[in-house]
């Protein structure tokens, strides 16, 4: 029998949850590091599988959503909503599929919208609640995230290609963070007193 495996069979609940753990998280880093390598490497390349998902999930959703519209058991002004949003959104992700130019530009003008209203609920929400905590910050994280929306409704394709190159190096730092923390779980998992 191998160290490895008299380890195992001494292992406890905590052990056999911190050794699945580390390895969990080290791949999860590893993919990651190797997408933002990816993404930073071929940057116009990356943007343009993004739009594709878009266009794929604008697809789904829509057809979900006419599903929904014609199995559910609601009011007929819910029905038609989800209809029409279902509609649009196959629309939409019909339209993805024409170019990878108005995929690119239907993803940044959608994430520009969810971060112009996300943004306005967030500072409206803070501003009239005096006992929000943090409030100061949620007033300033919410004009910021506004900006950035307007931002890219503004100007969608030069804002999407900054955005890719920031998703890049994001995720080859939480890449990084997340191999380093595997390796000091796994270091502390082997620690653990067997039949812990």
């Amino acid at each position: 029998m191998s160290a490895r495996t008299v380890r195992m069979a001494l292992a406890g609940p905590l052990g056999m949850l911190a050794g699945a753990a580390w390895q969990a998280l080290l791949v999860a880093g590893f993919v990651a590091l190797v997408l933002g390598v990816l993404v930073l490497v071929w940057p116009g390349a990356s943007l343009v599988v993004a739009g594709v998902l878009f266009g794929l999930y604008l697809l789904f959703s829509g057809v979900m959503q006419l599903v929904a519209a014609f199995g559910t058991h609601v009011s007929t002004a819910l029905r038609v909503m989800a209809f029409i949003s279902g509609a649009l959104s196959i629309l939409l992700g019909l339209l993805c599929f024409r170019g990878a130019m108005r995929s690119i530009l239907l993803l940044a003008l959608w994430i520009g919208i969810g971060w112009l209203f996300r943004g306005i609920t967030q500072t409206v929400a803070a501003a009239s609640d005096p006992a929000m905590p943090a409030r100061g910050w949620q007033v300033f994280l919410g004009v910021v995230s506004a900006l950035a929306g307007v931002v890219l409704i503004v100007s969608p394709l030069e804002s999407a290609a900054v955005l890719t190159l920031l998703g890049g190096i994001w995720l080859v730092a939480v890449g990084a963070v997340e191999v380093v923390t595997a390796l000091q779980v796994r270091s502390r998992a082997r620690k653990l007193p067997p039949g812990v």
